[in-house]
């Protein structure tokens, strides 16, 4: 259980205490619950599915998901961005000598990613990659690829929904263990773009920074005040 969030249980707990619990789940997709991803999980039945599944996590990433938890009286007791929860992952993956696998971004950029991952963490064990420019319905030398490398995480940056559909599609025929889609981290490791400072995080303004630095993505901004009003009116229902 977790904060009820419309149709979805949002983990509600610390990261540290997530990631003490993740191995326990033979195989997991770690959702990152913005209210992006979440309105796409409620307009697809396969994704609502799977992200009401017990094999899914959904932890709460993005101010829009926080406020909504407060709003149903079930506040979370942290935010869990996405690049943070990949990145305590990969520290962790390090010390345990478990591999990894990079599926998504442009080729130039996920080669920068992995170059810098490795900088970061020389001892990770990187088993193989594949930018994201394929289709869905046919990727099945991807999947052959992925299966003979066996890796024990799958990190999958090609936005949303795409991401989640390659999981919620594949997440059955595929040997990994944990399957998380990151958006754009892999554009952060390669130094493609820069999270917030620490302060605008902190204060939940971290949607501004990126609209500073990217107005393109204002016409995104408009589905965190619908999805808030979605959360408004189911509480005053009840």
């Amino acid at each position: 259980m977790g904060s009820h969030i419309l149709k979805f249980d949002i983990y509600n707990k610390s990261m540290k205490e997530l990631l003490n619990n993740i191995d326990k789940y033979n195989k997991v997709h770690i959702i990152s619950g913005n209210p992006e991803v979440l309105t796409n999980g409620l307009n697809n039945k396969k994704l609502l599915e799977n992200f009401t599944s017990k094999n899914s996590i959904i932890i709460p990433d993005g101010i829009g998901t926080i406020i909504s938890s407060k709003i149903t009286g079930q506040p979370v007791e942290e935010k869990i961005a996405g690049i943070e929860f990949m990145d305590e992952l990969l520290r962790r993956y390090e010390k345990e000598n478990k591999s990894v696998y990079f599926l998504g971004s442009k080729q130039e950029i996920l080669d920068e990613c992995i170059k810098n991952i490795n900088k970061k963490y020389p001892k990770l064990n990187i088993v193989g990659n594949h930018n994201g420019y394929f289709n869905l319905s046919d990727c099945k030398d991807i999947i052959e690829d992925i299966k003979q490398s066996n890796p024990y995480a799958l990190f999958v940056a090609m936005g949303s929904p795409k991401q989640e559909m390659f999981i919620v599609n594949n997440m059955d025929k595929l040997p990994c263990k944990l399957f998380m889609g990151v958006g754009g981290c892999f554009d952060v490791f390669a130094g493609k773009s820069e999270r917030a400072p620490k302060w605008m995080i902190n204060m939940g303004l971290e949607w501004l920074y990126r609209v500073s630095k990217e107005p393109s993505r204002v016409k995104r901004l408009g589905v965190i005040p619908k999805f808030i009003m979605k959360v408004v009116k189911e509480k005053n229902k009840k």
